[in-house]
């Protein structure tokens, strides 16, 4: 809320985040003056609001792999991480967690404009080196933008410091927001340095910030300039796709690949250790895996063969077999990010019916649904605390907007079927049958291949919290979640039984979250969405 929002030069000097970035160098300082006045500063504002909102190790709110249990991809088991309650559809406009969210990007939105008003203050040595902060800046702040209007709408829009009084305006069309960052964007990516940093890795360089703005002009329906900057990454030569699928999210290849684009990396994260295997993995035996997120039955099912066809479209095998057996003739990203009953970890199989396996699916830390990330989870951190480090944006992601891009403005050139090539040939699929050029996929019409390139999108990037925002934008939210969370699939007594996990909800005025009632009084200017 605005209260919060614009006391700008107290939250200037409460920033969260790593202590050994933020501690001042005079202790006593007690005014925005006094603190922001040289290049180490410019480094700490830069790295603090990375932390925290983007780049946390410890916040499961904010941690980009959580959301997909907002999805029908996967399921939250803690309330209070807010996921499971959007999943399934218990919010209203006095849910505490869209005052959390609001609150936290406005926040952040009015420290980012005091820091870029005043970013002539510090003293640098180089001025290339302010030039390169004031981009970062001014990028994490379209970044918060973009987020701010996907859930809101219309929002209050401001690029200056203000009062508490200059503050409280009308809200800005969410389309009149969007053109303007989109403008500024251009701008931005054009005075940031071509190259990733040696450190500080993780921070906007021009490629890195063309590949957030080209995700939201995707998820915007600005597809001419979504294709554009895709192809202008493409073309820039800096990024290939990492040879294993598998391996890319491991040790083996996490640290090595020239695939991921927006890094999360140790510095980023404010510690020398990550929570994935506690947030995602099995709790095993006296392992810290808490399985906080699980993947789901219709994410298992939304995986096609490994000749690139739907399981109910594949003649090789019925939707049944299938259904009962995952691993069966399946595109090989399944195993690679998906584990379940039958499966091995750590030496053992995994039999999620047994009361005396550690996996036992009854089990307060176990998964509900019976399956479980592979991607991020390695079984080296099992009895430990790891240091696995991700992408938060990877070139297959784009080599994927490309060809949806092309594909929504109906213009499928040879160029977008090779991305999508790429990207099932780096995955394992049979070619033979899954190249996109041959004469089968010869007659598609615009939505099959629509279809398509959802589908792909959907299991290339399982559980990198992309899907609620795809689900959102292609609005079958309400197709997807108005059904029931469902886990692992076996037949009893003759019939196919699936573990049930939860029902959800879905309604039409979803797409967008309320404005928790608090805002609504403070700032009065605020329009509640529809339907709250």
């Amino acid at each position: 809320m605005k209260k919060q929002v614009i006391f700008l030069s107290v939250m200037a000097m409460t920033l969260g985040g790593c202590e050994k970035f933020l501690d001042k160098r005079d202790p006593t300082a007690t005014t925005f003056q006094e603190f922001f006045i040289d290049e180490d500063d410019l480094r700490r504002v830069t790295y603090s609001t990375y932390l925290d909102v983007f780049t946390p190790r410890d916040n499961r709110r904010l941690l980009f792999y959580m959301h997909d249990g907002r999805s029908d991809n996967a399921f939250a088991r803690v309330n209070g991480d807010h996921h499971q309650l959007i999943a399934n559809g218990n919010i209203n406009s006095n849910t505490r967690a869209f005052e959390y969210y609001y609150t936290l990007y406005m926040k952040h939105v009015g420290r980012l404009n005091t820091y870029i008003a005043n970013i002539d203050v510090p003293y640098v040595e180089d001025e290339a080196v302010r030039a390169r902060y004031k981009g970062i800046l001014e990028g994490l702040r379209v970044w918060h933008y973009f987020r701010m209007v996907a859930r809101w709408g219309d929002i209050p829009f401001l690029l200056e410091p203000a009062t508490l009084e200059e503050a409280v305006q009308p809200p800005m069309a969410k389309e009149q927001i969007l053109d303007q960052l989109f403008a500024m964007s251009e701008d931005i990516a054009d005075r940031l340095p071509p190259d990733e940093y040696t450190t500080n890795k993780y921070m906007f360089n021009k490629y890195s910030f063309k590949a957030l703005v080209m995700r939201y002009a995707l998820y915007n329906g600005r597809y001419e300039l979504a294709a554009r900057l895709a192809k202008e990454i493409m073309d820039s030569g800096n990024y290939e796709l990492y040879h294993s699928y598998r391996d890319l999210f491991q040790y083996e290849g996490a640290a090595v690949n020239k695939e991921f684009i927006m890094h999360q990396d140790l510095e980023s994260v404010g510690a020398n250790a990550t929570y994935s295997f506690r947030d995602l993995g099995p709790h095993f035996r006296t392992g810290n895996g808490q399985s906080y997120c699980v993947p789901v039955k219709a994410l298992v099912d939304a995986y096609w063969t490994k000749q690139g066809r739907p399981i109910d479209a594949c003649p090789l095998h019925t939707k049944e077999e299938y259904e009962l057996d995952p691993n069966l003739n399946r595109d090989p990203r399944y195993e690679a990010s998906i584990m379940g009953h039958g499966d091995e970890f750590y030496g053992e199989t995994i039999d999620i019916y047994n009361q005396n396996n550690p996996m036992f699916y009854e089990n307060q830390r176990s998964s509900k649904s019976g399956y479980w990330w592979r991607k991020f989870v390695s079984e080296a951190d099992a009895f430990r605390t790891g240091n696995l480090t991700f992408g938060l944006l990877r070139y297959a992601e784009v080599l994927l907007t490309y060809a949806e891009a092309k594909i929504m403005l109906n213009d499928m050139d040879d160029l977008a079927k090779s991305c999508i090539n790429q990207v099932r040939q780096r995955a394992g699929l049979d070619m033979a049958f899954a190249d996109v050029t041959l004469p089968t996929y010869g007659a598609y019409t615009q939505d099959q291949w629509i279809d398509l390139i959802r589908n792909e999108r959907r299991i290339e990037l399982a559980g990198e919290g992309v899907r609620y925002d795809d689900i959102i934008r292609w609005r079958i939210a309400e197709d997807v979640l108005n059904q029931p969370a469902l886990g692992h699939t076996r037949m009893v007594n003759g019939q196919k039984q699936s573990l049930h996990i939860e029902d959800r909800s879905f309604a039409p005025h979803n797409y967008l979250w309320p404005h928790h009632e608090l805002q609504l009084k403070v700032e009065p200017d605020l329009k509640q969405n529809p339907g709250y």
